[in-house]
């Protein structure tokens, strides 16, 4: 018996793909096909697949044409393989022709010409021409639109922005430059709202009653009632709605999440999340306070993030400790926000005007994970024990710091629907920790001691 091992993504199964292994299976008696698995993928710069592992693995199987189907998970995971399963033949598209020969030590390569004019990335992009619009005027817009570039279809048509510096720089990328939000979105299908979090209600509304789905960097607003209704708005008119927080993208954050959630290291005692930068701020410039983030606003959705996703967004109490740099305009150098569970408790470090380590470090009855600074940019975490020898550690790349990853979350919530990875809850919990810091509930001004 000759066997025949072969490899793909096979996202969108089309036409190529069956007649690819049509001839892959006529090159001996036994065809077994490796899909890619998502994580694979991403290292391999395929960021766009639209569909999930085990949809794509039953497409394949559907087929009838591959007498075994594996997961390829990891590089050089081929050669494995090939000894594993006997395999007389390697077979791949001619597209890939050269880069395989290595395997010829293992067993015959033979690199078999595709069909033309059919193509999953042309697929992908043709299904899924999104045109984009930017509102905003923090920096993030340039490292927005640069990541946009890696994810197939999408096209980012304009920008609306006060951010005269921001405008020059992105000229080149896009076509629409404007101060007439109206005429933006007349002009687009989606828009990212990454405007001062003052603006984001009135931001998000313009676009919903436009019909114009919404991806806006968190908070979505800074009250809870409001970011309820703008959800009810968006559910009404059957729009995808999402919080920005990259981090929650990311590919080793999801599967520390998981780790931590599927019991690694019992049970979750305590969360503690750092998040911090220095910025040079003129406390007594009173317009440029009105129109920059705050410590809490920049960074407090992505330090409460694995709070909430762990712990719950019901707790039992809050309280928030501040230091103003500026009173008038709530600008806050630095924020302390514990939160108290029944059995557990978080506690949340912020700031704009205040180093530390931003390390995330979650306790439990066997063990804690460690991840160190800066954590929001996970890459590499450890799962550790009262035994050294038994401690864990975890490597996964990260792209474009998730913003790669949530561009193509935001496209498949448009064409699928389904669940968003900040779940709706979650970001209304984080308008209501905005609100309350707003508001003046449970606060300690750190400077006084006085509740505000």
């Amino acid at each position: 018996m000759i066997k025949v091992i072969t490899y793909g993504t096979y996202d969108l199964l089309h036409y190529g793909h069956i007649k690819l292994l049509e001839r892959a299976k006529a090159l001996g008696d036994y065809l077994i096909v490796g899909v890619t698995a998502d994580d694979f993928d991403r290292t391999r710069g395929k960021i766009n697949v639209q569909q999930s592992l085990m949809e794509r693995v039953e497409a394949v199987r559907q087929t009838g044409i591959a007498d075994e189907i594996i997961v390829e998970e990891y590089e050089g995971q081929k050669i494995d393989d090939i000894k594993k399963y006997g395999a007389d033949i390697f077979t791949v598209g001619s597209d890939w022709k050269g880069h395989f020969d290595y395997l010829n030590e293992f067993c015959k390569v033979v690199y078999l010409d595709r069909t033309q004019g059919i193509s999953s990335s042309e697929l992908r992009a043709a299904k899924n021409e999104l045109r984009l619009g930017i509102i905003g005027e923090s920096p993030i817009i340039k490292k927005f639109i640069r990541e946009s570039e890696f994810v197939n279809g999408v096209k980012i048509v304009g920008i609306c922005s006060s951010n005269k510096s921001c405008e020059s720089e992105v000229a080149e990328k896009v076509s629409l430059i404007t101060d007439d939000y109206d005429l933006l979105l007349d002009s687009v299908d989606a828009v990212y709202v990454v405007s001062h979090p003052s603006r984001h209600y009135s931001d998000i509304r313009t676009s919903l009653l436009k019909e114009k789905h919404v991806l806006c960097e968190s908070p979505i607003s800074l009250s809870m009632e409001e970011t309820k209704e703008l959800y009810s708005l968006a559910h009404k008119k059957g729009l995808i709605l999402i919080d920005a927080v990259k981090t929650a993208y990311s590919t080793a954050y999801s599967r520390m999440i998981l780790l931590a959630k599927g019991g690694k290291i019992g049970e979750i005692v305590s969360v503690d999340s750092t998040c911090t930068s220095l910025r040079n701020v003129d406390y007594s410039n009173t317009d440029q306070l009105g129109k920059v983030w705050n410590s809490i606003t920049s960074w407090g959705p992505t330090a409460l993030l694995p709070v909430f996703q762990l712990l719950g967004v019901e707790n039992k109490f809050m309280r928030i400790i501040t230091r103003m740099g500026n009173k008038i305009h709530s600008y806050d150098e630095f924020t302390k926000i514990t939160l108290e569970y029944q059995g557990s408790v978080a506690s949340v470090k912020v700031g704009k005007g205040v180093k530390s380590e931003g390390e995330l470090i979650i306790s439990g009855t066997k063990g804690y994970i460690y991840v160190p600074a800066p954590w929001w940019k996970t890459e590499y975490f450890e799962i550790r024990y009262e035994n050294e020898s038994e401690n864990k550690r975890y490597f996964y790349q990260l792209d474009g710091e998730g913003i790669r990853n949530e561009i193509v979350s935001f496209l498949r919530l448009i064409e699928h629907k389904g669940a968003s990875i900040i779940s709706e809850s979650l970001s209304i919990a984080i308008s209501q920790v905005m609100e309350d810091f707003y508001n003046g509930n449970n606060v300690v001004n750190l400077v006084s001691g006085k509740d505000n």
